[in-house]
């Protein structure tokens, strides 16, 4: 399980497809070593040829083999990387032990978050949680279906930096005179211990105790939902999860309500029934502004469908129990109807109001009636999104294929044609994207190729998560013809 990402990642970034050996596909690295692999959504058995014959990896084996053909196509060297391998496969196991002794939610959506074990199809080390031990943080994964209460602290108010509309962490408890109430995650709390030591011996912070209440992390693992208030919080964790540290940035926190601003207004122009979670405003401390920041984001009720259920998108490509991708007895109406949900508001967006969704798998959500069939697609993180002309238009939807097709609708629709063989899923895309008369669509349905995210090469050369490179990848949508 922890292999394939990480083979993902090699056959994409670094090697040329070469030949099948029966269930196997060989392939050359830029050494000229051969490697072959079975499978291909998630390549599972890694073996190299040695003098002539194939000798399987373990796990440690292909973390060497890897950087070994990284130091090679690149010239540089990385410990860090190695280490985040290795610790992304030790985190998996720490899940998969826990989660067998864990009862998973009874609700389909929180189930759906809580899904991902194997996380992020083309990174090498998707599981990683900073290399600390499972003891600090399995109390607070999603994978390990883990809940827990908040931690309420009083912020003493001369220190009180917030924009945009907090009154939903008021409500949370109640503050003594001179405070207002700032809720923590434990987590971060643990992390931050030493530098937050000051404030809470000389009265800046007191502690308050915790919530009467659960909140249940979500994929984003630093996300919180708390069903009964049916709000959604954002903290920050001084941890690197896939590429980046996750911080709630001052830059971004600087920016976010002249961008969740322009998403909302192009969502309230567009017609049907599509969403976006509003991150409505933020509160932190001015001596500890990103360690303390909390993002309050809408919850699902004042904009879900009636009677309709949110699922995760990465989780319908993950699996989890009751998903209707895996369920549902036509497969094509299905997708048909996933797609007019998802790709409308994401294009209109973009051509009307130019707004570029971040809407990969982790970012969506896709709401099903009662019998399973996608009715409404809900939007999510102000942070990943990007407004014209802040970048030029073509970065814009370069960024904006990745994320909706290449990171999104081509796991999908990989994850329901391995369920169901025999479906063809791009001449339905295609159909759908041609609906809009965007000039970059019909670019897009006519290109040889698509930009795929290389996460691997990014992290190796150490370059910053937000700068994203692109290699080529070959286009479904232009492969069927018009």
């Amino acid at each position: 399980m922890a292999a394939a990402p990480l083979l993902n990642c090699l056959l994409r970034e670094l090697a040329e497809p070469r030949s099948r050996s029966g269930a196997r596909e060989v392939h050359r690295l830029p050494s000229g070593r051969l490697l072959r692999v079975r499978g291909t959504r998630r390549p599972a058995e890694p073996e190299t040829q040695v003098e002539g014959a194939w000798h399987r990896l373990d796990h440690r084996g292909l973390v060497d083999l890897a950087a070994t053909e990284l130091r090679h196509r690149t010239g540089l060297a990385n410990t860090e990387l190695p280490a985040e391998m290795l610790d992304s496969r030790d985190a998996v196991a720490a899940l998969l032990a826990a989660r067998a002794r864990a009862t998973p939610p009874e609700d389909a959506y929180l189930r759906s978050e809580q899904s991902l074990l194997t996380g992020h199809p083309h990174h090498p080390a998707p599981k990683t949680r900073g290399g600390g031990p499972p003891g600090g943080w399995l109390p607070y994964a999603p994978e390990a279906h883990a809940r827990f209460p908040l931690v309420l602290l009083g912020l003493r108010e001369d220190t009180v930096v917030e924009d945009g509309d907090t009154a939903a962490l008021d409500a949370l408890g109640e503050a003594p005179p001179g405070y207002r109430l700032l809720p923590a995650h434990p987590w971060q709390l643990d992390l931050a211990r030493t530098a937050l030591a000051p404030a809470f011996a000389d009265g800046r912070l007191i502690r308050l105790g915790g919530t009467p209440f659960d909140a249940w992390p979500t994929a984003a693992v630093r996300t919180l939902y708390a069903p009964e208030r049916d709000l959604f919080l954002k903290f920050s964790l001084d941890v690197r999860i896939t590429n980046d540290i996750r911080r709630l940035w001052r830059h971004d926190l600087l920016q976010l309500r002249r961008t969740d601003t322009a998403v909302t207004e192009a969502f309230e122009a567009a017609d049907g029934p599509a969403a976006w979670l509003s991150d409505r405003g933020y509160r932190t401390a001015g001596f500890a502004f990103e360690e303390l920041a909390v993002l309050v984001r809408d919850g699902l009720g004042a904009h879900l469908t009636a009677g309709a259920t949110p699922l995760l998108a990465a989780g319908l490509v993950e699996g989890f129990e009751g998903s209707p991708l895996a369920a549902t007895a036509d497969p094509a109406g299905w997708w048909e109807a996933y797609l007019a949900a998802v790709v409308p508001p994401v294009l209109a967006a973009f051509g009307d109001h130019g707004v570029v969704l971040e809407a990969h798998l982790q970012n969506t959500l896709v709401a099903v009636d009662a019998a399973g069939l996608p009715v409404q697609a809900l939007f999510r993180d102000a942070e990943g999104v990007k407004l014209l002309p802040g970048v030029e238009r073509a970065a814009g939807w370069q960024r904006l294929v990745y994320c909706l097709v290449v990171n999104h609708l081509t796991e999908v629709a990989a994850a329901l044609a391995e369920r169901h063989p025999g479906l063809d899923p791009w001449p339905a895309a295609r159909r759908e994207l041609a609906r809009h008369d965007l000039p970059e669509v019909h670019a897009l349905l006519t290109a040889p190729t698509l930009p795929g995210k290389t996460n691997l090469l990014l992290r190796w050369t150490g370059a910053d998560g937000a700068d994203a490179r692109y290699l080529p990848l070959p286009n479904p949508l232009s492969a069927i013809g018009p």
